[in-house]
């Protein structure tokens, strides 16, 4: 509304402001004429003053309401033009509300907020940079979707410098700019990744497994950054992963078995056939706890310079398959969980029910490298130890101990692999990579411990000890390293049966009294006749062979064991019967016979591991019905001498 019809408005409102008094007083006077009865007297002169005061306030109030009507058409026109400036107000506000959203979301999504660039551009990677990551990703990958915004093409300029600092100048050099700061464009997450293989490369007292479990695994949302932003930079990290935990295994390997075999050349066992005379202790049966995953502690490399430790030949062969398999599998697992190339290639894993490390052996600390590059406190729990320190974990409802080519080995969870036949050629290549000196020479270890052949007992204690490390790795899901296994394996059983069928050979000739130019130290050798004392000498030994044997046996029926033994016993009885026949006296000869037979059965029944096996109460009553059958003809005899 203009001055001009402000003032308008204003000054009728106060000339007939100042006349309100009039008007009252003319009102009252009316109502008072109609109020009163006519004057019986008329006054003329009264009358006409009366009338023309009534006249004069009836032309100022007839002035009054045509100003007034005209000022109240004017506020009406004003209020329409309001109306109408109210609804295109209203109509704009809702067209604001409608964009709101959208404009609001496009500016959440193409801005980086200022914490987020104070965290990548101003501090070193850490815990902080993995949600930054992942939001910064989440901005890039809106800008592609928004590529034809014209506010998100001017941001590409700075998500690129932005990249730059995250990743490596070379990734993104297309899109660097003269203007940005070179000191900057130094890629922080390769820089961080390759300080990380420092310590594996300086030192073999590293931690493999807690570097791979707590800061490799950890940041793995930022490997998986560079998969996808800057897959030269990832493959290059990958590349020298591969390089620095070759030559790790390689070192760790080549002294942990060179420190085996020195062990090992200090104990010399031959293979000794049952009638072999020269005087043997008897087999330490407890020494078949080594054909387990869960017996006894492994020897450790420290030891082999002790030139008074000594080991038995399996513990030693325990140890080295021991050590290849934790190890191996553990890198296994790390493979295929830390280098697919996105989440949807590994499913998500659920925790495996692993116990915590428990460390038996402990040696010197690990120095922390402080110009590693990692976060302060990652690499806390690495500690220094020698080759293969073991550690027990518990896996689901079967124990097994894990060792370690360092102290504080971190368990490896057991699970099942779900990828492509592509990505496992590819991944079981990256672990062969990384294996392969590893397992060549554990391979060559084992090759020396089966040449010479080791005697028969501690041969299929190996032979029992290779089985159950194939059976804890096909449960670990480690494929490459079970073929590995698998071809040890096949390469004892057939030196097994040799063996045996050298003891079955050599008895027979014994019996027969045939010479026999393999045996070394046997009684046939000279040329000897069997006596009373090397017979019981080979019952006992046998005893020992058939006890070790059902130990080592968990089925009913295995051809391969059972068949032998067979043979052995078949010989064994031809020899007692050979033996005896040279005794003309028939109730000498019967006794003779009668006392071998109950050393059997006493040995077979009463023996250091009373078993219930079925084949152990097999074998009890075939020298038990030998006995009866013996009594029964001395019974017989006597009959006849009365």
């Amino acid at each position: 509304m203009s001055h001009e019809q402000q003032g308008r408005k204003s000054s009728p409102r106060q000339s007939y402001s100042g006349k309100a008094k009039d008007f009252i007083d003319l009102h009252d006077q009316v109502q008072e004429r109609f109020r009163s009865p006519p004057s019986p007297i008329p006054n003329p002169q009264a009358d006409v003053g009366s009338h023309q005061t009534g006249l004069n306030l009836l032309d100022s109030l007839e002035s009054f309401l045509s100003t007034f009507q005209r000022d109240l058409g004017a506020v009406s026109g004003q209020i329409s033009d309001l109306q109408d400036r109210s609804k295109q107000l209203d109509s704009k506000l809702k067209s604001r509300r409608k964009i709101e959203r959208p404009l609001s979301s496009l500016i959440t999504d193409i801005c980086l907020p200022p914490s987020l660039i104070t965290t990548i551009l101003d501090t070193d990677v850490s815990d902080a940079w993995i949600p930054s990551i992942g939001e910064l990703e989440q901005h890039l990958d809106t800008l592609q979707a928004r590529g034809r915004v014209k506010a998100a093409k001017d941001m590409v300029e700075l998500m690129a410098q932005v990249q730059l600092v995250v990743c490596s100048p070379q990734a993104f050099s297309q899109s660097s700019s003269p203007h940005s700061p070179p000191n900057k464009a130094t890629g922080k997450i390769r820089a961080f990744f390759m300080a990380i293989l420092k310590p594996i490369k300086s030192s073999m007292t590293t931690n493999m497994q807690v570097i791979q479990t707590s800061v490799l695994l950890k940041y793995r949302p930022l490997y998986t950054f560079l998969q996808r932003r800057a897959p030269n930079v990832a493959l290059e990290f990958q590349k020298s992963y591969i390089a620095a935990a070759r030559v790790y295994y390689e070192t760790g390997f080549r002294r942990y078995t060179r420190s085996l075999s020195w062990i090992k050349a200090r104990t010399v066992e031959k293979s000794e056939s049952l009638v072999s005379s020269e005087a043997t202790p008897p087999f330490d049966l407890s020494r078949l706890e080594h054909a387990r995953i869960d017996g006894p502690g492994i020897a450790l490399a420290y030891m082999g310079d002790n030139n008074n430790y000594k080991a038995p030949l399996e513990s030693l062969l325990r140890s080295a398959l021991l050590v290849l398999m934790d190890n191996t599998t553990a890198e296994y697992t790390f493979v295929t969980t830390f280098f697919p190339p996105d989440a949807s290639s590994v499913p998500v894993r659920k925790e495996a029910p692993m116990s915590p490390s428990i460390v038996h052996e402990s040696l010197s600390p690990v120095v922390p490298d402080d110009e590693s590059g990692i976060p302060a406190g990652t690499l806390s729990a690495t500690t220094s130890t020698s080759l293969a320190t073991p550690v027990t974990v518990d896996t689901n409802s079967n124990p097994a101990p894990i060792y370690s080519l360092a102290r504080g080995a971190t368990p490896q969870p057991n699970l099942p692999m779900q990828l492509s036949k592509e990505d496992q050629v590819a991944f079981n290549s990256v672990w062969k990579q990384i294996t392969d000196p590893a397992v060549e020479y554990t391979q060559t270890f084992v090759k020396s411990c089966m040449e010479p052949i080791p005697p028969i007992i501690p041969l299929l204690t190996m032979i029992r000890l290779t089985e159950d490390v194939v059976n804890e790795t096909q449960r670990r899901g480690c494929a490459p390293l079970e073929t590995v296994l698998f071809t040890i394996r096949l390469q004892m059983w057939p030196a097994f049966q040799k063996a045996v069928s050298e003891h079955v050979e050599q008895l027979k000739k014994y019996a027969d009294g045939v010479s026999s130019s393999g045996s070394i130290g046997g009684f046939f050798g000279r040329g000897v006749s069997t006596t009373d004392a090397s017979v019981v000498t080979i019952c006992k030994r046998y005893v020992t062979i058939f006890e070790a044997f059902v130990t080592l046996t968990a089925q009913e029926e295995e051809t391969m064991i059972f068949s032998n033994l067979l043979r052995l016993r078949q010989e064994l009885s031809k020899l007692i019967l050979k033996h005896t026949e040279k005794i003309e006296d028939p109730v000498a000869r019967s006794t003779t016979q009668g006392r071998f037979y109950e050393l059997l059965l006493n040995g077979l029944s009463n023996g250091s591991r009373p078993s219930a096996h079925p084949k152990t109460q097999t074998e009890i009553a075939y020298w038990r019905e030998r006995e009866e059958e013996l009594r029964r003809r001395m019974a017989s005899t006597n009959r006849g001498r009365k």
